[in-house]
């Protein structure tokens, strides 16, 4: 419906416009429009013709407007087929008459309405109708009065006209569809390589089109349509010929136009020509013979025919003939070939070669083409090879460089690398116009070089992509398979291959190798170098050898450049072959890597990465080559060309990546080689060994730089070797000799520097064979499968041939330094795959053996090292059969004499062996442990804790059922190997050695002794351990004491220096000595481990027996050491059991007995040996007792104080003065002081702390007439409390005149500690001896004020008398144990003790020059303090003390209080401060006893008593000082008292009105009856009675002229007052206050 309302639009239009002057059209219109109002579809419109009628009646009457809207409306109608075949005959009649017209809008509107006739079903069937609709086009488009938009818009309606008729032909005709053109000339991508695909792309759907269609034969007879068509192709061929077309009535055209149209037509119909007999007829007779007559390239040539365009669009036609027609023109192909190859060579105009070389470079760039054009010229014997003939003509082309000028031909050069650089960018650079101009001759003659050269290469790679084609269809074999030297190439597309490369190779080769020579540009380069891999590869694929290697040669030639521009040309010279890498390392410039340089080993990379499994023997070129980079990458002066003017190091150039990729490339080619066939990868190793080998031979004639180059050579290839075998570890097996081999002829050349590299590859070989998957479980497996059999055969096979260049080199070398290169090599070997070796061992030990025997310390070291890491690593993965070896061959190690420190750590390794057998002990039976377990579980039953360390051993002895790892027959061989090894090893003569080896012994038994069974520890005993003893003993004894001098320095003035050795290791014996030391210790730590075990082996008292003797001979007569170390033998043992219970008696007393017995017979002197001795033994014996206390008895307790005893009389016999000399006791005594208090008896021995007590007071002062009582001789019956007679006696040492204050001062304190633990009981009796003992030492005051004797014996008795009063006071004296009797005499040496040393030693002003303020003040402290214990503690406790000693203890305080007031006034004066002050403080003691408070809850028995006595003390007292104050005061006259009595007569004053006494106290005081009776009343308990009986006192003193004095006494006169109830009520008050 949008049609008839546009249709209906235009009516209107068209009937406006015609109302005035046209009539009939305005009313042809208004009925036109009524006829459409009753059509609804475009078929009806067809056929009712009245509506196109009025169209064609406007268009007749020729006015412009209306034709224009006439004709638009008949395009509408044709558009939508509402106009009928009938019809077309008069519109193409109008349409003639239009084209008449002089308006071009008009004549546009023409050319579209036929165009659209064209495009529809219109389309004329007949030739009339054909012949005028093309001939209105080709009107207007000759007519010279057309405009040129009406020329071109008729040019390209004619195009399109003949495209859909020749469409229109297709169809009919029933050919395939599909237009094959290239749209003129193919069009060109960015780089030759995108070409060749490009192109190949098109040719594979051209060839899939012409299969599927050309199935059927060519046709004979055509339909109308074809006879159109053919007419036309006619009609055209004779226009282009110069000629008239009958059939389109046109006698002329442009034949550039119409050549065109042909070009379009042969190129995008091609099946047309293949199928339709008749085309095919025009196309060979008309159309070749018009190209072959335009091809003509004589001067005569004029006019349009030698116009560039029209020799583009001639040539332009060959191409598409010979592209698309060659299989059925092979002539007409032939001559056009030969023709345009000819154009190259000819002296022709520029630009006419150039568009030759276009047309070549398209046939040598699509691979259909150049492929059809071989196979039909080149390998068919009778055609001409025209592939080869176009190769060479461009290869002409390309050596026109050379031969032009030379500065022509570099600009030439740098214009064409231009080129090739715009391409690269996407820009083409095309010829349009004639070269005649100068200003681009040199471009265009660029042009032409750069068309040759893409042709080349469109060629190079033409061959890699059929190569690829055959390898794909199964012709050919990948290069990925294996190498196959005799390939039989049968495939059609391979022997194409075959015979391109045979043909070409050699031509392009040289051209290509000319360009990359002279070329700098990175495209160009870039382009030519994909060339030379594609053609390398393709070489390979086809196994052409020589044109593979010549393109690898050449290829190998630009790999490297020298900084020396001469050196440069020279070398380009050179023609390319395999020795370009040796010149090239013959220069001693510095390299210098180009981009060239850089781009071609990288595309050598990839030929050889590509290539690798076809290389073959051209691996030789390929690894000169890279074994020249290494070089250069590794030296200091190689640099790359944008750097190379400037002096930068490496590190700080960004430029130098380039190395470190090519080094990467150089690293990953070698790394692939894991994905080579086996046969490529020996080539490769084959190829190596070559090169290495060659430079081997020239290094002997050579020296220098050459020299130094050719080792770098061989170190490239023995690199490269291990980077092939460690990437193919996977199957190592069959390269392994070809590589070892190498190494092996390295190791054995002459020049050090080749030998360093072949042990250095050894090593790393050997190390990643083994540490490959292959050896990851290489452990011998058990088993029937004979699988697993051949594969630990292979295993076996491969392992021993891995380690075998060891042993070959070690041995068939006398070369130190190989030698030792081959031991560093087995080292390393060890640490890093020691545990996958299992079936080499014994060849590495032996060698380790005979290493042993060596004379070189090196060679002795490194041998040794690699022992060490295989007894500490490696011992598990070694065969036990081979076990016995490692021990021999340590033990060899341990006895060599090269190097004493391998000789100690191999003795070490001998214990790391007996540790890892010990371990086989563990997993399985043995008869003869079992044996042992049941004797050690039928003994009889000890203390708990043998039995529990008994079973301890026989759990390790049980069998876990588990598969045991070494036999135990075995096991105990190789542990008695290593024992005897040891004990060869203990005597011998290096002190060093022989120790390590003790040491080692006693560790291992110590160590693994609870695996041993009981036969083996006799064995050991008797064999190994009692023998090393004696044997240590006898050179002890027998060795020179003659003192070595030490190993000679060097010299000083003439005269020799030596080393300095310590005077305890200057002499053999005291080496020995040594030894024997150690050998007692390893005794001591077995006894100690494993005493309760051994004790039950035979003759193991026996053995006991000779140890205690060599005990007392070494205490006797060996060193200090030695006797030390005896001691702590036996001390270890007995300590280490005794505490358990697992020590019997009889050990116990035969170390008590030796303990004894050395100090009998010890020398009486006072050396420091002997005294180390005995305070070794006296320790001993104080830990001794500690330990196994609960095992002694009386007698052996009594025997332990007497050894004691003897100890200390002798040291104080032996050493006299030795505290006047040196100010301290002796370091015996001190000794024994620290024994002392380990003696406590056990409750089962309490009757034996008294003779300890009474033995440690023996040693203090002994007792004065002052102190003698007679109550000291009674004892308690049945009691024995000192030492027996014949226990004191048997040492015959008498008893007194021992004198040490010292060790007395040092003494006390332990003895107070002592008696402090003693049960109550054992205390008592004691009691009073301590307490005399105590107090004879206090006394020591007088005589020795300086000394800290009387200090701590002061101290002490504090200590024992406040614990003695606590333990009173807790048990409210209710001790059933203790009799009253021991009690009283306890009391009475108290109150001895207080009264002699208070009185006669506290408070007194004795002689003392030598303290200090310090101490004078810390004596009276302590004179306080007994004081205070006395007044505080004592007296204020409820004790158990009688009366009169009560008495005599408060008299004794009162006798110190009357020191200040009892002396004359003229004497107080010179009295001391702390004399008065500490009499003082005894009067206060006196207040303190009398006083009561009602809040205290202290009052009892006893301080009742002591108040009552306390009381009559302190009033006598204080009326004797009022009375003696005021009759000194009367006798001084007006001069005053001393202050001492002034301070005394005010605190006495003072406190007698604080004093306030117990109504039982007061109840004794001398007053009157009446007065007692009115206190018994009272209820008030605060009175103080006392003032009353000292009333007449006060009285007196009222008249004293001290004011205070007055004072005081008036308040205590009011207080008496208050007593007597007889104060003033106004006052008291104040009096209370006063008081208060």
């Amino acid at each position: 419906m949008a049609l008839m309302a546009v249709l209906e639009s235009d009516l209107r239009a068209l009937s406006a416009e015609a109302r005035r002057r046209y009539p009939a059209v305005k009313d042809g219109a208004e009925h036109a429009i009524l006829k459409l109002r009753s059509v609804s579809s475009p078929s009806e419109l067809a056929q009712n013709e009245d509506i196109l009628r009025i169209f064609l009646m406007a268009c007749e009457v020729r006015s412009v407007k209306l034709s224009v809207i006439g004709l638009s409306c008949i395009q509408k109608l044709i558009s939508h087929d509402a106009v009928s075949q009938s019809a077309l005959k008069e519109i193409l009649s109008t349409l003639k008459n239009h084209a008449d017209m002089a308006d071009e809008s008009v004549q546009l509107k023409t050319l579209q309405t036929i165009l659209i006739i064209f495009q529809s079903r219109l389309l004329p069937e007949d030739e009339d109708n054909m012949a005028q609709a093309l001939g209105i086009c080709l009107q207007l488009l000759e007519n010279s009065r057309s405009s040129d938009s009406v020329r071109n818009t008729a040019a390209a309606t004619f195009r399109q006209a003949v495209a859909l008729i020749f469409d229109h032909v297709v169809q009919v005709e029933s050919l395939p569809v599909g237009k094959f053109g290239f749209g003129g000339h193919l069009s060109r991508t960015s780089s030759v390589t995108g070409d060749v695909n490009r192109s190949m792309n098109h040719s594979e759907s051209l060839d899939h089109e012409c299969t599927s269609g050309g199935s059927s034969l060519m046709r004979e007879p055509l339909t109308n349509a074809g006879k159109i068509g053919l007419r036309l192709l006619e009609d055209l061929t004779a226009l282009a010929a110069g000629g008239s077309a009958t059939w389109l009535r046109v006698n002329s055209l442009q034949r550039t136009f119409v050549l065109d149209i042909l070009e379009f037509i042969l190129s995008s119909y091609v099946f047309v020509f293949r199928m339709l007999v008749s085309y095919e007829q025009v196309l060979r007779h008309q159309i070749c013979s018009l190209i072959m007559t335009s091809l003509r390239t004589n001067a005569e040539i004029e006019g349009e025919a030698g116009e560039p365009y029209f020799r583009r669009l001639v040539l332009r036609s060959v191409a598409h003939i010979i592209r698309l027609y060659s299989s059925s023109l092979i002539t007409e192909c032939e001559v056009f070939l030969s023709m345009l190859v000819k154009v190259t060579s000819l002296d022709l105009p520029l630009w006419h070669r150039i568009l030759v070389l276009e047309i070549l470079r398209g046939f040598c760039v699509e691979a259909r083409t150049l492929r059809i054009l071989f196979q039909n010229f080149d390998m068919h014997p009778k055609n001409t090879n025209v592939v080869e003939g176009m190769v060479k003509a461009l290869a002409r082309v390309v050596s026109s460089v050379q031969v032009e000028f030379q500065e022509t031909s570099e600009e030439s050069l740098a214009a064409v690398a231009g080129m090739f650089s715009s391409k690269a960018k996407g820009i083409e650079w095309s010829l349009d116009n004639d070269a005649s101009n100068a200003a681009v001759l040199v471009a265009s003659e660029a042009h032409a070089i750069t068309l040759a050269i893409e042709g080349l290469l469109g060629v190079v790679f033409t061959v890699a992509t059929l190569t690829d084609e055959a390898v794909d269809a199964g012709e050919l074999e990948s290069p990925r398979c294996d190498y196959d030297p005799m390939p039989n190439c049968t495939g059609k597309t391979a022997v194409l291959c075959i015979s391109m490369v045979d043909s070409l190779w050699l031509t392009i080769l040289d051209a290509l190798s000319l360009i990359l020579s002279r070329s700098q540009g990175e495209a160009i380069i870039l382009e030519i170098l994909k060339g030379y891999q594609a053609f390398t590869q393709a070489c390979g694929v086809l196994h052409a050898v020589e044109p593979l290697n010549s393109y690898l040669a050449s290829l190998c030639k630009f790999t490297i450049s020298f900084s020396n521009e001469a050196d440069r040309r020279s070398s380009l010279s050179q023609s390319p072959g395999p020795k370009r890498s040796e010149a090239l390392v013959d220069q001693k410039d510095n390299i210098v890597l180009t981009p060239k340089n850089v781009q071609a080993l990288r595309t050598l990379f990839n030929i050889a990465h590509r290539l690798h499994n076809v290389l073959g023997p051209s691996w030789v070129l390929v690894l000169e080559t890279l074994a020249a980079l290494d070089r250069a990458i590794h030296s200091p002066h190689a640099t790359t060309q944008e750097v190379s003017t400037v002096k930068l190091t490496r590190e700080s150039s960004g430029h130098y990546s380039d190395f470190n990729i090519l080094s990467s490339l150089n690293s990953q080619l070698f790394e692939s080689s894991a994905l080579m066939h086996i046969s490529a990868v020996k080539s490769l190793l084959s190829a190596l060994r070559q090169l290495s080998h060659q430079c081997m031979v020239s290094i002997s004639s050579s020296s220098g730089p050459t020299s130094t180059q050719k080792i770098g050579s061989i170190s490239f290839s023995v690199e490269r070797m291990i980077s092939v075998l460690v990437n193919n570890l996977h199957r190592v097996e069959p390269l392994w000799d070809e590589v070892a081999g190498h190494f092996l002829e390295l190791a054995d050349n002459s020049n050090q520097h080749l030998r360093n590299i072949a042990l250095d590859a050894l090593d790393q070989s050997i190390c990643a064979v083994l540490g490959s998957e292959q050896f990851q479980n290489n452990a011998p497996s058990h088993g029937p499968s004979k699988e697993v059999e051949t594969r630990q055969a292979d295993l076996r096979s491969l392992e021993c041939a891995v380690i075998s260049p060891l042993m070959v080199l070690y041995f068939s070398t006398q070369s130190t330094d190989v030698r030792a290169g081959t031991l560093k090599i087995l080292l390393h070997i060890l640490e890093r795959c020691g545990e996958k070796l299992h079936y080499s061992w014994s060849n590495i030990l032996e060698m380790l053996r005979s290493v042993a025997d060596a004379s070189e310390k090196e060679l002795v070291t490194l041998g040794f090292q690699s022992l060490r890491v295989i007894m500490n690593d490696g011992l598990s993965s070694i065969p036990t059969d081979c076990l016995h070896v490692c021990v021999d061959v340590t033990g060899a190690y341990s006895a060599q004499k090269t190097e004493l420190n391998i000789s100690l750590t191999a003795v070490g390794l001998l214990w790391t062996a007996t540790d890892f057998i010990a371990k086989g002990l563990l997993s399985g039976p043995c008869e003869e442990k079992e044996a042992g377990n049941l004797d050690l579980l039928s003994t009889p039953k000890q203390m708990d804790g043998e039995k529990r360390e008994e079973q301890i051993f026989n759990r390790h002895n049980e069998v876990n059922g588990q598969t045991p790892l070494i036999s135990v027959v075995d096991c105990d061989k190789l542990l008695f190997s290593v024992f005897s090894l040891l004990q060869k090893l203990g005597a011998d003569e290096r002190p060093e050695v022989r120790n390590s080896a003790i040491r080692t012994l006693f560790q291992t038994l110590g160590s693994h002794g609870q695996k041993l069974s009981k036969s083996m520890w006799e064995d050991c005993l008797w064999n190994y351990v009692f023998p090393a003893l004696d044997r240590a003993s006898h050179m002890a004894a027998t060795s020179s004491k003659d003192e070595w001098q030490g190993k000679e320095l060097g010299t000083r003035g003439g005269k020799s220096f030596h080393m300095l050795i310590h005077h305890s290791r200057n002499t053999a014996q005291k080496q020995w000595d040594e030894t024997l030391v150690l050998v007692l210790g390893g005794i001591a730590r077995l006894l100690r481990s494993f005493f309760p075990f051994l004790r039950n082996l035979n003759n193991f008292w026996s053995g006991w027996e000779s140890l205690l003797i060599f005990v007392k001979n070494s205490i006797l007569n060996g060193s200090k050491e030695v006797s030390l170390a005896a001691i702590n033998c036996l001390q270890t043992t007995v300590l280490s059991h005794s505490a358990k219970g697992n020590l019997p008696m009889a050990y116990l007393k035969s170390v008590l007995g030796v303990y004894e017995f050395a100090l009998q017979k010890s020398p009486n002197c006072s050396d420091n040996t002997a005294a180390k001795v005995k305070q070794e033994i006296l320790h001993g014996l104080g830990e001794l007792y500690l330990q196994a206390q609960r095992m002694f008895d009386d007698n052996m307790y009594t025997q332990l104080l007497a050894i004691i005893d003897l100890a200390v009389k002798q040291t104080m016999i032996t050493n006299e003065n030795y505290e006047t000399e040196f100010g301290n006791v002796p370091p015996v005594l001190r000794t024994i002081l620290e024994i002392f208090p380990l003696l406590s008896p056990t409750e089962q021995l309490s009757s034996m702390w008294l003779i300890l007590l009474r033995e440690l007071l023996q040693y203090l002062p002994k007792s004065d007439s002052s102190f003698q009582n007679k109550e000291n001789e009674a004892e308690q019956p049945g009691t024995s409390d000192s030492i027996p007679d014949h226990a004191r006696t048997k040492y015959n040492t008498p008893n007194e005149g021992i004198r040490s204050h010292l060790f007395a001062e040092k003494l006390i304190p332990v003895l107070v500690d002592l008696f402090l633990r003693a049960p109550a009981v054992e205390k008592c009796i004691i009691f009073p001896e301590i307490v005399q003992s105590l107090g004879r030492c206090m006394t020591t005051r007088r005589d020795n004020p300086d000394s800290s004797f009387w200090r701590l014996a002061v101290e002490g008795f504090n200590r024992i008398l406040v614990d003695d009063v606590g333990k009173i006071a807790v048990n409210r004296g209710q001790d059933l144990k203790v009799s009253r009797p021991a009690r009283l005499r306890v009391w009475k040496e108290i109150a001895d003790v207080y009264e002699i040393f208070l009185v006669g030693h506290c408070g007194r002003a004795l002689p003392s020059n030598s303290l200090s303020a310090e101490a004078l003040k810390a004596d009276e402290s302590l004179e306080m303090s007994i004081l205070d214990i006395l007044g505080d503690k004592v007296l204020k406790s409820p004790i158990d003390a009688p009366f009169d000693i009560l008495q005599r203890l408060v008299s004794t305080i009162d006798r110190c209080a009357s020191r200040t007031c009892s002396l004359p006034v003229e004497t107080v004066e010179l009295m001391p401060v702390h004399c008065s002050k500490f009499s003082l403080t005894c009067l206060e003691k006196l207040f303190s006893l009398c006083s009561f408070d009602n809040e205290a809850n202290d009052w009892n028995f006893t301080r009742a008593e002591v108040s009552k006595i306390a009381i009559m003390v302190l009033v006598s007292r204080c009326d004797y000082i009022l009375n003696k104050f005021l009759a000194d005061e009367n006798y001084l006259g007006e001069r005053r008292l001393p202050a001492a009595r002034l301070e005394e007569i005010i605190f006495v004053l003072q406190e007698l009105a604080r004093l306030k006494i117990h109504l039982d106290t007061a109840s004794i005081l001398p007053l009157h009856p009446s007065l007692k009776g009115a206190l018994a009343m009272e209820e008030n308990k605060d009175k103080r009675p006392h003032l009353i009986v000292l009333f007449p006192s006060f009285c007196e003193l009222v008249v004293s002229r001290e004011a205070g004095v007055r004072d005081l006494v008036q308040i205590v006169l009011r207080l008496v007052s208050k007593e007597l109830t007889l104060e003033k009520i106004s006052t008291a008050v104040d009096v209370q206050k006063n008081a208060s």
